[in-house]
């Protein structure tokens, strides 16, 4: 919320309103707090040729898309879906960078054919598979070597990418053997470095260790001839979830890293970040159903769920959650409550304990920071519907994903009425 005292407004617009106009559950996401959040990253950087690439895989709604491509911002993709979303929202394909360990060659086709301007590579097979492309197409593709630096990210173990034993990016030594040998790709222009090392950084420790790796071998590479136009820092600073643990990252001392890193270098820098930008401007809204009093503790059973909202479930994340107080109401007592979902897993779970006014069936509540990975992550489990989308903006809003409807969820389903052979 903009405002600890105001928990009745987001962005200007009554959630209330909001919530009887619209159904719930909701994200929300306030457009003036990305915005503000893009113009900082910006101010931070100046004087620095850097393109930001928006992780699309945080938040792919196109409405959330547009406010990046008028903020200046490419895109960093990992499928050819995540592509057309891109640009179709107005990112001019030369600012789109596709990563991922799984690209298909006919997605490499597809982005090329775009005019995409960089692939990060992860594999040998996958730089072998993109000379194929380019082959076909007769085309020059620019290519980033993803470097896996071994560095400890100081994260969750589920969303750290950059040690030895992750699936992403190769070793230094790798990389050495593919520009050794990069004669053996002609349609492959391999003048990029690549470096991820996990998300939800909030300590810059080991982000300037990797920086400081990743700095070593572009002077190492510079040295043998290899000239780069773009070394691409990846993303993964973190967002305040837990107010009282989670420290905010300074975004001055990141950007400060980087000069001293990068001091020299006369290509351009590139970063890819995504929770960074979006995930504090979101909020899920949802009601309670009831008050379930069990023998030990009391459930506040919600219209949100696990499908809804992965996180909690699946890396046992915290979110804040407020109640939406009514008007002329005063703060109540404060109760603990576990505040659970209605699908049929032990793990629809967004809260245990949780220190909240005294809450009754209908009251509305808003789970905070989840602009990042919670509608791009969610599902139809159960068979519920996905929710809707709302982009508020100085006191208006605007649907930019209507609630789904059944019809909708069973469209590509048909019975087994025509069998084939294979």
């Amino acid at each position: 919320m903009h405002s600890e005292k105001d928990k009745k407004h987001f962005d200007g617009v009554d959630l209330h309103r909001l919530a009887e106009t619209m159904t719930t559950p909701l994200h929300v996401y306030s457009a003036s707090m990305i915005r503000q959040r893009i113009a900082g990253l910006q101010e931070a950087l100046a004087g620095l040729d850097v393109q930001i690439c928006f992780a699309v895989k945080a938040n792919p709604s196109q409405g959330i898309l547009q406010l990046m491509a008028q903020g200046g911002l490419g895109a960093d993709i990992v499928s050819a879906g995540e592509l057309r979303r891109s640009l179709r929202a107005g990112i001019p394909p030369n600012k789109v960078v596709f990563s991922g360990v799984g690209k298909t060659e006919s997605e490499m086709d597809e982005a090329l054919a775009s005019g995409i301007g960089r692939f990060n590579l992860e594999s040998l097979d996958e730089l072998e598979g993109l000379q194929r492309v380019a082959r076909r197409r007769g085309l020059s593709a620019h290519a980033s070597v993803r470097i896996n630096p071994d560095v400890d990210a100081l994260t969750h173990h589920k969303i750290s990418t950059g040690r030895a034993e992750n699936k992403f990016g190769v070793s230094i030594e790798q990389a050495r053997d593919w520009f050794r040998h990069e004669y053996r790709y002609p349609d492959v222009r391999l003048d990029g470095l690549h470096m991820h090392i996990g998300s939800q950084l909030l300590d810059l420790a080991p982000v300037r260790m990797a920086f400081q790796r990743l700095a070593a071998f572009w002077r190492e590479l510079a040295q043998a001839g290899h000239e780069l136009a773009c070394i691409d820092l990846g993303g993964g600073l973190g967002v305040v979830y837990h107010d009282g643990q989670d420290t905010r990252v300074d975004i001055a001392a990141y950007a400060a890293h980087i000069r001293d890193a990068f001091a020299g270098f006369q290509g351009q820098l590139m970063l890819e970040p995504g929770r960074y930008l979006v995930a504090e401007a979101g909020i899920l809204l949802t009601r309670v159903i009831r008050v379930k009093q069990g023998d030990e503790r009391a459930f506040l059973v919600v219209d949100a769920a696990m499908n809804d909202l992965m996180r909690p479930s699946l890396y046992e994340a915290w979110h804040e959650i407020v109640r939406i107080p009514g008007a002329g109401e005063s703060a109540d007592v404060s109760l603990p409550y576990d505040v659970v979902g209605p699908v049929c897993e032990s793990s629809d779970v967004f809260a245990t304990a949780r220190m909240l006014p005294r809450c009754e069936a209908g009251d509305l509540l808003a789970i905070l920071c989840t602009g990042a990975y919670g509608s791009s992550m969610s599902s139809t489990y159960n068979s519920r519907p996905l929710a809707g989308e709302v982009l508020v903006d100085d006191g208006r809003y605007a649907i930019i994903r209507r609630q789904q409807s059944f019809d909708e969820m069973i469209a590509g389903e048909q019975p087994a009425t025509a069998w084939n052979t294979a």
